[in-house]
């Protein structure tokens, strides 16, 4: 079940988060200041909308929806709303989460008219980056390395 975000999920966000982006630790050159951004997921409901899965009452994975002309990093285009952050647990992988909460933020990219929507993603992200593709996103240029790390921008039109 997708929900929009309330304040009293910030800790199971947190938790989720730093459990799906564990199995990365060791591309990242400097791991401990990595897992200080992504406990810093529920600040991204200041920006933009996040999108809660539950299973069973347990918060199971979170996206964040940021819109058209909201702010975003300077490798996106202002006017594109973007993809943050999708995490799914562990626990919870195989299960199709991943993809209905990007097709969520799909929808909503739709209701505010947009032509296009983006994300940056890494090639370390085996599960998450052959998704994208297969959703028709499709690599436009580099985006920062994120301590050590290489990343992509990917954009989908839409409609």
């Amino acid at each position: 079940m997708l929900r929009d975000y309330r304040e009293e999920d910030a800790e199971p966000i947190v938790r989720v988060a730093l459990a799906a982006f564990a199995e990365f630790e060791p591309h990242y050159s400097d791991w401990p200041l990595f897992t200080t951004h992504v406990a810093k997921m529920p600040e991204l409901s200041t920006t933009g909308e996040i999108i809660v899965a539950e299973d069973g009452g347990q918060i199971v994975g979170a996206v964040a929806y940021v819109g058209p002309q909201a702010p975003k990093p300077a490798f996106f285009e202002p006017a594109w709303p973007i993809i943050r952050m999708l995490v799914v647990d562990p626990s919870a992988r195989g299960k199709g989460i991943g993809r209905q909460l990007t097709e969520e933020c799909l929808r909503r990219a739709e209701r505010d008219q947009s032509a296009m929507i983006a994300l940056h993603t890494t090639p370390i992200m085996t599960v998450a980056l052959p998704m994208y593709l297969r959703m028709g996103f499709v690599r436009v240029r580099e985006a920062p390395d994120i301590l050590g790390v290489p990343y992509g921008v990917y954009v989908k039109a839409l409609g």
